[in-house]
């Protein structure tokens, strides 16, 4: 009996201040750390159709900017949605936002984008809350805590575990 293929875990993000940057790397690490998966972080502006079509899995990582996802990573969908239309159904996903002080509205358009793909979600939506909330904190580099950095390793952990398993 041939040996299964390693899963690959793509995690495609954008960040502006640091906090998405530090989450996504938080899940990459520990999706990397049991060694029975490929991850592969791409900014949003590196990743495309291919990268997609090239994967078993996905976290899609974005701040929350005025509402809405974060315009880099509203381009990466445009560039790869058509690209990747009935080729990557059921495919499991999950949704990583960063925000000031909901998150939630980022995290709807990225399940519409994602039932349009018709992918899977394996987790509710992981939200940051940074609690910036003038020009200056929004505006400023950000320092993830280390009780949120866990709440991405947790994530990454168990996307990879269930990619590894087959149970997505």
């Amino acid at each position: 009996m041939p040996a299964p293929s390693r899963k690959t875990l793509l995690i495609v993000h954008q960040s502006t201040t640091g906090a998405t940057e530090q989450m996504a790397s938080a899940v990459a690490a520990a999706a990397r750390a049991g060694d029975e998966v490929d991850v592969r972080l791409l900014r949003a502006t590196e990743a495309s159709a291919a990268d997609l079509l090239a994967a078993d899995g996905y976290v899609f990582a974005t701040p929350e900017n005025l509402a809405a996802i974060a315009g880099l990573m509203k381009d990466f969908f445009d560039r790869s949605y058509y690209g990747a239309l009935d080729q990557i159904n059921g495919r499991p996903y999950a949704a990583l936002v960063c925000a000031g002080s909901d998150g939630s509205n980022a995290a709807r358009q990225i399940a519409r984008i994602a039932t349009g793909w018709r992918l899977r979600e394996i987790a509710p939506p992981l939200i940051v809350c940074t609690h910036a909330q003038t020009p200056e904190a929004i505006l400023a580099p950000k320092v993830v805590t280390p009780d949120e950095l866990a709440r991405g390793t947790e994530l990454g952990a168990a996307f990879a575990a269930g990619l590894a398993m087959g149970a997505f």
